[in-house]
């Protein structure tokens, strides 16, 4: 039990922490662009109680961590009204690549400090060993992880998903307006996509197929990094 406690929270620690500053950049980038919604709201707090989904943020990422599955959740989205942005077209896709720009910066951070921990407690490098040089090396090799995977998953080009008002803003106007019409079925979409189709068939698991062999580059440069910073 003490084990499973320890894993869990190596994951949802820093899973919670690189939600709350994905959604965070979105509403500071949207205040940039013209849109104070965030703001006024007080949604713009580094505070985690202000941002937290019960299910998409600890339920759900806690069960998926016990079942050995990728481990993935969301928070409250941040509120932007895109015809408060100064340039609603432009302004949405730049709102919507902060969140995984954020994540891809915040892992490199956790890489430098990862390579900076191992520098001076080489002893940091056993995760799988209980202690506190462990356990803060597990949270920030998770926090590599989990950022760039959230990053790469929040770019598929389905609403509600990041990718789609990049997609959107790339499209010409009528055809970002049909597209822009999945919107109100967005969530089941993801839910039929994500979970019914993987299902049916392994075949059909377009994070398996698309999302997970990008993560795994990437992240073995992200780690190449701390091992430079770690002298190794």
């Amino acid at each position: 039990m003490n084990e499973t406690i320890y894993q869990a929270a190596s994951l949802i620690i820093p899973l919670v922490i690189a939600i709350v500053f994905h959604e965070v950049a979105h509403g500071w980038t949207a205040r940039a662009l013209g849109d104070p919604t965030a703001a006024q709201l007080n949604r713009l707090s580094l505070n985690p109680f202000r941002h937290v989904d019960p299910i998409g943020t600890v339920v759900l990422p806690g069960f998926l961590a016990l079942i050995k599955a990728p481990v993935f959740g969301w928070a409250k989205p941040v509120p932007v009204i895109k015809e408060r942005l100064r340039n609603p077209r432009t302004g949405m896709m730049l709102v919507a690549a902060a969140g995984p720009g954020s994540n891809l910066a915040q892992a490199l951070v956790g890489a430098v400090l990862l390579g900076l921990l191992l520098n001076f407690s080489p002893q940091a490098a056993q995760l799988d060993q209980i202690g506190v040089p462990g356990f803060v090396a597990l949270n920030l090799f998770n926090y590599i992880t989990i950022n760039i995977f959230l990053a790469l998953f929040n770019l598929i080009p389905v609403p509600p998903f990041d990718g789609s008002h990049i997609v959107e803003g790339f499209l010409p106007p009528k055809a970002a307006a049909t597209y822009e019409k999945l919107r109100p079925i967005g969530f089941p979409l993801m839910l039929v996509l994500l979970v019914a189709l993987p299902s049916v068939s392994p075949n059909l698991d377009i994070v398996a197929k698309f999302v997970v062999p990008p993560v795994r580059w990437v992240t073995d440069i992200y780690l190449s990094i701390a091992m430079a910073v770690a002298g190794r």
